[in-house]
């Protein structure tokens, strides 16, 4: 059985029911994550792609009410409403679960479990997930399709932005090069926005992420009994963007031997699926992106030339946020504005303070970077005033040579303290904790 790509997080303060949750749950999906403490949860689904979490209902000694995992789900659906929680309870709480699934549960696990409920359960969740996904991408169509706009105050950018507009209504194969996180896929779908292409399937297919041995079945499809786990006839990615746009993103991640079968599918418009000979038709427009020099790849017979040739028509290099300064306040302010709106504070502002420490950053991890950066400060500040977490001040704590768990508990208090003048409920939101947890931490430490 081939394993779904699928990213599950398991929630529990329990060690041996995360392993052995783990250890199953491995089984089906690509990608199995596990916390033993809860307040780590939110900051872990901004961080990743999450398709369902798993999460226990109770995480304190003592207190089996329940209604920790009640607060966490709520937290939860309050970030991700569209992502579906499945809550671990004993026999005992079955009611408290119940009232679970009436605020926006997707199911509920008894402990002990059968693996194959859980399995069963956790997969109908993944398959929710992607179709609440899908139906939020055809919500918001409308809303792109002939008004797909990019700003820039960049005059590097703002010739790209002029390139692609000349570009995007042609079938012309293009490749975008730049670092990783300068908006290469932003582009891409760009270009599929303004084509007569824009009301077909976009797909997104990173071959960075993709395990080697995947790569043919996942691109180009099977024939079921082509292999050991083919018990069904399989399309592709390619074959599924029929009409679409296929972004090929980190193209210099794919293996010689597919280079070849790649090239011949973009001459020829034709595809074979492993195990057959039939060839089927392809209509589809390929955009192509990487981070690497492929003249330095082909140059090392890592990738073929005449398919780098075939590839970039028209070639596009993005510059790094480092290189368009002038897009660094535009861009802040735009993830701004988008997460003020997500996390329900419409009082953060940037000052000219915190334009000035964004602008003398060198964002290594160019816009994604600034994204991620602007989306941490929003959550971890209060309602009224915007406390920037930039990355050298993350590096500066990282570099504490002290590793002892009480002492850095110690001081992240008093920093929290500090920080809003002694008010505890705002320290503790800081924190991530509940005002009683503080209180008892405070005592502890004799602050």
């Amino acid at each position: 059985m081939r394993k779904k790509e699928a990213h599950i997080l398991i929630v529990d303060d329990d060690e041996d029911i995360l392993f052995s949750a783990r250890v199953w749950l491995k089984k089906f999906f690509s990608e199995v994550s596990c916390l033993s403490q809860p307040a780590k949860v939110l900051k872990f689904i901004v961080e990743h792609q999450i398709d369902a979490v798993v999460l226990d209902m109770n995480f304190r000694k003592g207190f089996e009410s329940g209604q920790d995992g009640l607060y966490w789900m709520n937290e939860i659906k309050t970030l991700e409403p569209q992502l579906p929680v499945i809550l671990m309870t004993a026999y005992g709480e079955v009611e408290l679960a119940i009232e679970g699934l009436k605020k926006g549960a997707s199911d509920f696990i008894l402990k002990p479990w059968n693996n194959e409920k859980l399995y069963a359960s956790v997969n109908l969740a993944v398959d929710l997930s992607r179709k609440n996904k899908k139906l939020s991408q055809w919500e918001n169509i409308n809303q792109k399709s002939n008004q797909y706009q990019l700003e820039s105050h960049s005059p590097k950018m703002q010739e790209i932005l002029e390139q692609i507009k000349k570009v995007s209504p042609t079938d012309a194969n293009v490749l975008l090069l730049g670092e990783n996180g300068t908006g290469k896929y932003v582009l891409a779908e760009s270009i599929h926005e303004q084509s007569d292409r824009k009301n077909e399937p976009f797909v997104h297919i990173d071959l960075g992420s993709i395990s080697e041995n995947l790569f043919e079945a996942e691109l180009f499809g099977y024939k079921k009994g082509a292999f050991t786990d083919a018990h069904q006839d399989y399309a592709g990615k390619i074959e599924n963007t029929q009409n679409g746009t296929v972004f090929l993103d980190e193209i210099g991640n794919l293996p010689l031997q597919l280079q070849t079968k790649l090239l011949s599918l973009i001459q020829n418009r034709k595809l074979s699926r492993i195990g057959e000979t039939k060839e089927r038709m392809l209509d589809v427009r390929f955009i192509f992106a990487t981070n690497e020099n492929l003249k330095k790849a082909v140059a090392e017979n890592r990738f073929r030339q005449d398919l780098y040739y075939r590839i970039n028509t028209v070639e596009v290099n993005i510059p790094a946020l480092r290189e368009r300064q002038e897009d660094i306040t535009l861009l802040a302010t735009y993830f701004l504005d988008r997460y003020k709106q997500k996390y329900h504070k419409p009082n953060l502002e940037l000052s000219e303070n915190l334009v000035s420490q964004l602008k003398n950053y060198p964002w290594p991890g160019n816009i994604r970077e600034l994204d991620h950066c602007i989306e941490r400060s929003v959550i971890l500040s209060n309602d009224k005033i915007l406390q920037l977490l930039m990355p050298q001040l993350e590096e500066q704590e990282s570099t504490i040579t002290n590793l002892n768990i009480e002492d850095m508990e110690e001081v992240l208090i008093k920093k929290a303290l500090k920080k809003h003048q002694g008010n505890i409920s705002l320290a503790a939101e800081d924190l991530g904790l509940s005002r009683a947890a503080l209180y008892r931490r405070m005592e502890k430490f004799g602050l």
